[in-house]
């Protein structure tokens, strides 16, 4: 079992800037299944940068209607269902990934939802599959039917919070994690509505106790105060081996000693990939057309 991270950036300005990659994480090997998890913008394009198969993922869990969580679904879609010709796969995620509440979603279509099983998850609401159980957690974040999750196969559990800020109630969701992910927007104590920061994450984690706790998504503080430094913080004070996600990390799973798991930083394909003789096929072009050229480029209007 690896979990594969192609982004730990999250929140509009770490999106927008790309200060973080923003492509979500897969889950591969659960149960003999690969399922990509909130693919943000780009998540196709690093999928290839990083080298999984985008083709080769079996589900697709979108938390709710935000553009950093939902933006490369339809295109990651595409690929599960091999262009749409193939009925394949299973979308789940909040009400609002499928239909439109009040000024959310829906975020896919309905051509993108026709060749895959729908699977609108909400608090407590459990279902179960040959090769997985899955119970949506609740989150209280600015889409009012967002939903996070916990996806079990033979007693191992992995949890995931998605966007939501710290209440009381949150770590009950998450009992029993043998892996829990969190969406740690901030460093510290300083939380903003709708997501948790560092001290939130810590509550969360000395009550659920998992084995294995991984922060992510990262907003534009958390970056600035290092978060390798505040995951540290968490392992301090819970006693709880705490990662920091970092782009291209992959985290193969020991499933009998969690906490033993591996970190790994997967080769970034694209590195050195475009060269100067190269630019010229950035315009879509072998070798530069004099004659087009001089031509006024209407794009300068």
């Amino acid at each position: 079992m690896k979990i594969i991270f192609l982004g730990s950036g999250g929140g509009r300005f770490a999106t927008i800037s790309q200060k973080r990659m923003t492509g979500g994480f897969r889950i591969d090997d659960f149960g003999g299944k690969n399922y990509q998890v909130d693919p943000g913008p780009g998540a196709l394009v690093r999928s290839y940068q990083f080298g999984v198969n985008p083709t080769k993922i079996d589900g697709v869990f979108i938390s709710h209607s935000h553009t950093d969580h939902y933006n490369d679904a339809e295109i990651l879609i595409e690929a599960m269902t091999r262009g749409m010709t193939k009925n394949n796969g299973i979308i789940m995620g909040s009400q609002s990934v499928f239909e439109k509440v009040q000024r959310w979603g829906p975020a896919i279509s309905s051509y993108h939802k026709s060749n895959s099983k729908n699977l609108i998850l909400t608090p407590n609401k459990i279902a179960r599959f040959p090769s997985f159980t899955i119970k949506g957690t609740e989150t209280r974040h600015g889409d009012p039917t967002g939903v996070g999750f916990q996806i079990e196969n033979n007693g191992f559990k992995i949890s995931y919070t998605a966007d939501t800020e710290y209440f009381d109630e949150l770590p009950k969701y998450h009992k029993n994690a043998d892996i829990l992910i969190g969406s740690v927007l901030r460093p510290g104590p300083r939380s903003i509505r709708g997501h948790m920061c560092t001290d939130n994450f810590i509550d969360i984690v000395e009550q659920v106790k998992p084995s294995l706790a991984i922060m992510t998504h990262f907003g534009f503080k958390m970056i600035a105060a290092n978060p390798v430094e505040e995951a540290i913080r968490v392992s301090k004070k819970t006693g709880v081996r705490t990662l920091a996600a970092f782009d291209g990390m992959k985290v193969d799973i020991n499933e009998k000693y969690p906490e033993r798991s591996k970190m790994i930083r997967l080769k970034d394909r694209f590195a050195n990939r475009i060269k100067q003789e190269d630019v010229y096929s950035l315009n879509f072009e072998s070798k530069p057309n004099k004659k087009r050229n001089n031509k006024k480029n209407n794009y300068d209007n």
